[in-house]
């Protein structure tokens, strides 16, 4: 398969003729890693795959006013992050439900999800990771899974190198704990 730049994409986006052709490999290029950033925040595989569905359909309606002032990488991902926690909060407010209270949601669902495979101390993993505040969560998710760069991570996020790193180091230290309490 052959590996397209950006820029290359973006053009194909551009022209009319070969416009859903560049959305297409776009999609191609991207849609794997936007799933599985969204899988590890909300868990459920039905609910990551229409999280994705909608940020790239954000992404289509959006791209013509892409500037390239970052990466589209960065751009992409700033959507699907900006989704999750959206979803999230929805899925509170709706159900009434605290921030403790979803989390042991998602928890349970590890142990129930039937497109979560993993042994135990993956689950167990997976649980730890669950008990950190969204932010912390998907800072841990990027940096450890992902294995992002923390400048990356910075332009996502629009958060401080420095107050990553830190962000990065707690969430460490609070998966160890529960890891060695549990």
């Amino acid at each position: 398969m052959e590996k397209w730049t950006d820029r290359e994409l973006l053009e194909k986006f551009r022209n009319r003729e070969t416009r859903n052709l560049g959305f297409n490999l776009l999609m191609q290029e991207y849609k794997q890693r936007v799933y599985w950033h969204v899988r590890r925040m909300v868990i459920d595989h039905d609910d990551a795959n229409d999280i994705t569905q909608d940020i790239f359909i954000k992404i289509w309606n959006g791209l013509d006013s892409f500037h390239e002032e970052s990466k589209l990488f960065t751009w992409i991902y700033r959507i699907a992050s900006n989704e999750c926690f959206t979803f999230l909060n929805k899925k509170r407010k709706r159900f009434f439900i605290s921030i403790v209270d979803i989390e042991e949601q998602l928890i349970a669902a590890i142990d129930n999800s039937e497109g979560f495979s993993g042994d135990e101390i993956q689950k167990k993993l997976q649980k730890a990771i669950l008990t950190l505040p969204e932010k912390q969560r998907m800072v841990f998710n990027m940096k450890y899974f992902e294995e992002m760069k923390y400048e990356e991570i910075a332009e996502i996020t629009g958060t401080s190198v420095g107050a990553l790193k830190a962000s990065y180091h707690l969430a460490v230290k609070k998966i160890e704990e529960f890891l060695e309490n549990d």
